[in-house]
């Protein structure tokens, strides 16, 4: 018989777990009551039921007129203060699952989820039909915004994954999942108004190879890809049944050597230039025209069409001034807007757009450079991640600020400095580091901004496949869920650690390329065993 799962070592942690006397077995057949409000998530548990070998039957009735057996969703916004508060009782006759919104019941499904047992989350088990641990747990979230950052970008990842990484992620609890949509390397959205955008800015010819400061030549092969509309429409639906928010992000004005090699005309020069190669920050920006802020209001319109995210990322980050410094036009547009030099072009060009996305009911977010040379208007919100510094001067401007400082939440760097790691840029990032990480620093409370939530960033510079990317993520991302999520009184680094083998069985269920907690680091966990070098 598979073991049954430990309340008290859900990951993360809830804020109030209390184990009862027996257990709850789904019969084969088990009736999902739902009222109205409740059956999005009651045929998102019914599937998961299915892979552990319950067909699970939805039922539209008052939660009243459930039978014995039965496991009840609803939605009452009194059972918490928070609206993804909720509430899960698991008896010997029924289970009840209770959020004060839909936001709320769909993260009681994913905690029930987490008290299955393990093996009854693997495609393809077979067996019996799965029991839980009577218990009630309940729970609210420490932070509104709880993020993982995928940059689809640098390396293209294609649909079925995009859609397996959200549902990783509501698996963690979390509830954004922030897409990087643009960057020098390649163009990841179609814009019908703008072709070549995906005839040309979605493809590289090759790309570099190596680890991190030490590139040891190119790999030859031509790579890309791009997001259609009806693309991003599954994506978007997909999160939504789990209430999760797909952010967009489209760099601007820097970060758009792609966009250059398919429209030269909005850049600086006028000079064609190819989809970079190589990673790094490139000179090539937008130029301060009429025609480059029509460039950026058109593929802006799309983002809003596609994506009903309240927020939509602009980027904003690394934008050398050298162009515009050696630009008599850039000088000339300055001066002409009233403007102390060309290196606040930025927050003009950055302004501009944010007005737009305003009209069209959007909030702007912005990497925390938007907060330099001018600035933005205090309804940005700041992502800080160059350093808690710069989370402390968003807050002190009255920003809202997502705290994801590089040297902590930052995915793509090591998980140890070990030469059997396959990745080691820059610095170290250990499960250890995360655990122990306290988003709030000292006086950030007492600042008129507030910290909305923290996040997690996977820049795939050197992920070229879903399986890196799974590597480099997990188990790290469930630290940083637990950070987002669990009340600072809860949170123990000791404890999370302690817990994270049991979690691992649920990832080893699901097929999660994580890295191993100790011991020898194969890249591709489960294949050929055989460690790759970048």
């Amino acid at each position: 018989m598979p073991e049954l799962a430990d309340p008290t070592a859900l990951v993360p942690l809830p804020l109030h777990v209390e184990t009862r006397p027996g257990t709850f077995r789904f019969g084969a057949d088990a009736a999902l009551v739902a009222e109205p409000a409740a059956l999005d998530s009651a045929w998102l548990l019914q599937s998961y039921l299915l892979r552990a070998g319950v067909r699970g039957n939805v039922h539209g009735v008052p939660a009243g007129e459930a039978a014995a057996g039965a496991v009840v969703l609803r939605v009452d916004d009194t059972c918490s203060d928070d609206a993804e508060g909720y509430r899960l009782v698991v008896a010997p006759d029924a289970v009840e699952l209770v959020g004060a919104s839909a936001d709320g019941l769909a993260r009681a499904v994913q905690t029930l989820r987490q008290l299955l047992p393990a093996d009854a989350l693997r495609e393809g088990r077979r067996g019996g039909t799965p029991a839980m641990p009577c218990c009630v747990i309940e729970d609210t979230p420490r932070f509104r915004w709880r993020g993982v950052h995928l940059d689809v970008a640098r390396h293209f990842m294609p649909v079925p994954f995009v859609l397996r990484f959200i549902d990783l992620a509501a698996l963690h609890r979390l509830n954004v999942v922030h897409l990087h949509l643009t960057d020098d390397q390649g163009w990841r959205l179609e814009v019908p108004s703008w072709p070549r955008l995906t005839e040309v800015s979605s493809w590289r010819d090759e790309t570099v190879v190596g680890r991190h400061g030490l590139d040891t030549g190119f790999d030859g092969t031509p790579l890309g890809g791009f997001y259609t509309a009806d693309d991003v429409r599954e994506i978007v639906e997909f999160a939504r049944r789990r209430r999760i928010t797909v952010v967009p992000e489209v760099d601007l004005p820097g970060h758009v050597q792609s966009v250059l090699a398919a429209y030269p005309e909005l850049g600086n020069t006028g000079e064609r230039v190819d989809v970079r190669t190589t990673w790094g920050i490139s000179d090539h920006v937008l130029a301060p025209t009429d025609e480059a802020l029509t460039f950026a209001r058109d593929v802006l319109a799309v983002v809003a069409d596609l994506f009903p995210s309240p927020w939509v990322h602009v980027g904003g980050d690394e934008v050398p001034r050298t162009e515009w410094r050696a630009s008599p036009a850039a000088a000339e547009r300055a001066t002409a807007l009233g403007l102390a030099s060309v290196d606040e072009l930025q927050s003009w060009f950055l302004r501009a757009i944010h007005a737009d996305l305003t009209a069209r009911g959007r909030r702007v977010v912005g990497w925390d450079e938007v907060l330099d040379d001018g600035g933005m208007p205090a309804d940005t919100v700041v992502m800080a991640w160059r350093g808690v510094e710069h989370g402390l001067a968003g807050l002190a401007a009255g920003h809202d600020v997502v705290m994801c400082p590089k040297h902590v939440t930052y995915l793509d760097y090591a998980s140890s400095s070990g030469e059997d790691e396959p990745l080691a840029p820059r610095r170290t990032i250990t499960l250890e580091d995360i655990a122990a990480w306290e988003p709030e620093p000292p006086g950030s409370a007492d600042l008129p901004g507030r910290i909305l939530g923290v996040q997690g960033q996977l820049w795939t510079e050197y992920m070229p496949t879903p399986r890196d990317v799974e590597y480099m993520a997990f188990p790290r991302l469930a630290a940083l869920a637990e950070a987002g999520w669990t009340s600072a009184k809860r949170r123990e680094a000791a404890d999370l650690l302690d817990r994270m083998p049991g979690h691992l069985r649920r990832l080893d269920a699901l097929g999660v390329n994580y890295r191993p907690l100790a011991g020898p680091h194969p890249w591709q966990r489960g294949g050929t065993g055989r460690r790759r070098r970048l």
